[in-house]
């Protein structure tokens, strides 16, 4: 089964009508594109992150890890959204934009984000294994930086989280290995899918 964007109703530039939502409900609404995303991933066998970048209330890039698919160990969700995004608007810089991701941003896509100038990171899930942002370092927000980037996190976390535990349980499902706890709260850790 491919995963459509388009019928899914993401169409990169495409420009809602978010006038008198609260930023909240901004954040879930651009959130389900990033988890749109995620589906794509875990459809191409890929480990379910997804991220979009937003600017002026359009998506400017968007992306689904693809390390597997592409060969390429930094194909994360959020560097292919940022890069997208970057060629869209002409700038390696995108100081007015906002990157969503379902899952914690790992150490190398935290770094990214900071190198991009990003105004603003949304994400869903932590990632407490290995959370470049929150959970095992802060880079989003060192002030040893020359940029600092305004962190959101727990958006959808729970619809963030069970696509990850999903595609996890049903990886040890398929590889015959028992499932050792069903409530692991650690699960959304990206090298998981290399163990």
């Amino acid at each position: 089964m491919t995963f459509d964007m388009a019928k899914a109703g993401m169409q990169t530039g495409a420009r809602p009508s978010l006038d008198q939502t609260s930023q909240h409900e901004r954040d879930r609404f651009w959130m389900g594109f990033a988890l749109l995303e995620a589906k794509a991933a875990r459809e191409a066998g890929e480990v379910p992150v997804g991220a979009v970048v937003v600017i002026d209330d359009r998506i400017a890039g968007r992306g689904h890890n693809a390390p597997i698919g592409r060969c390429d160990p930094t194909a994360h969700a959020e560097v292919i959204a940022i890069r997208e995004a970057a060629l869209r608007v002409g700038n390696y810089r995108l100081a007015d934009a906002t990157l969503y991701a379902t899952i914690e941003p790992c150490a190398m896509c935290a770094g990214a984000i900071v190198q991009a100038r990003i105004q603003r990171l949304v994400y869903g899930a932590a990632d407490t294994k290995a959370g470049g942002v929150e959970s095992v370092f802060s880079i989003c927000t060192n002030s040893s930086l020359n940029h600092q980037v305004e962190v959101e996190s727990g958006v959808d976390a729970d619809a963030s989280r069970e696509l990850m535990q999903g595609f996890f349980r049903e990886r040890r499902k398929s590889a015959g290995v028992k499932e050792a706890n069903s409530g692991a709260g650690g699960v959304t850790d990206r090298s998981a899918a290399d163990e």
